[in-house]
């Protein structure tokens, strides 16, 4: 018998294991005991339902009426531009999950819609928002309204005011079909809300993804990410507040990407300006 793997005597049939008093910190399944050699049946169910909710968040199609009306009757919602209903390449589900570059790319009929927009206020907008449902339509209908509740009234009551294009709510789409709409628009940065890939603990996990000069053909190095906005991961309000800083610095510096860092937390020590870390010093 393999001695690294004592068994200890128990009084019933599942022994326990003493990492489980750290399961109280993290969503990780640590410390899930065993039952003979196997996963004990309660940690075994409850593994089969989140990879039942995982694949649900997945497939689960997103209700974009029920989300426009939600966004339309907000108290904020006359600050932006519209609502418009737009639509990736994508045919079906299937599609969307065996053709990643579909879903970059918005049809014509969505192409046709935006360039008669942007033919009537061409030049107006500070920020275009696309509401795409990406992996997790979950995702969306759950933290869109909340974000937006602290985002939007922050960037047009701010003291540099943002003009905002109208919301587009995009089906089927991925990261890079932001570049598309701001291209398209005109709009001088996009911020794009998608449902991230799901995790056995997390199907409702939102991200953002931000980019100055949108344009076809932009790569995920000139955008900037926060991820995991959800009521169990990173809250609305710290969410807003990384988001606010984030396109005031692409707006003020006129960059997005990896040259634009998130200071917020204050974490990076700097000598002399925002571009020279203590971490790049060389001895001379």
């Amino acid at each position: 018998m393999d001695s690294s793997f004592p068994i200890h005597p128990t009084d019933g049939p599942v022994t326990d294991n003493h990492w489980a008093l750290l399961r109280r910190y993290t969503d990780a399944r640590i410390g899930l005991g065993r039952a003979g050699v196997s996963v004990p049946t309660k940690h075994l169910l409850e593994f089969q339902l989140a990879h039942a909710k995982a694949q649900d968040a997945v497939h689960k199609p997103l209700d974009t009426d029920a989300l426009a009306e939600r966004l339309q009757a907000r108290p904020w919602f006359h600050s932006c531009g519209g609502l418009l209903n737009l639509h990736s390449r994508v045919r079906d589900r299937t599609q969307y999950l065996q053709r990643p570059d579909y879903g970059r790319l918005l049809d014509e009929a969505s192409s046709q819609i935006l360039n008669s927009i942007r033919n009537e206020n061409i030049g107006c907008w500070d920020l275009a928002i696309a509401i795409v449902d990406g992996l997790s339509a979950l995702a969306i209908e759950t933290n869109t309204l909340p974000f937006l509740d602290n985002l939007i009234p922050e960037l047009v009551n701010g003291s540099s005011p943002w003009t905002i294009a109208p919301l587009c709510i995009v089906e089927q789409g991925r990261v890079a079909i932001g570049d598309n709409i701001g291209e398209q628009l005109h709009a001088r940065c996009v911020l794009v809300l998608i449902g991230e890939r799901p995790g056995l603990s997390s199907p409702d996990s939102m991200g953002l993804y931000l980019t100055w000069a949108p344009k076809s053909g932009t790569t995920d190095a000139n955008r900037n990410c926060i991820s995991n906005i959800r009521p169990a991961g990173l809250g609305y309000l710290e969410a807003c507040h990384r988001a606010v800083y984030l396109l005031n610095e692409a707006r003020r510096r006129k960059i997005s990407g990896v040259q634009l860092k998130d200071r917020t937390n204050n974490e990076a020590v700097t000598l002399g300006n925002d571009d020279h870390s203590f971490l790049t010093e060389t001895e001379t």
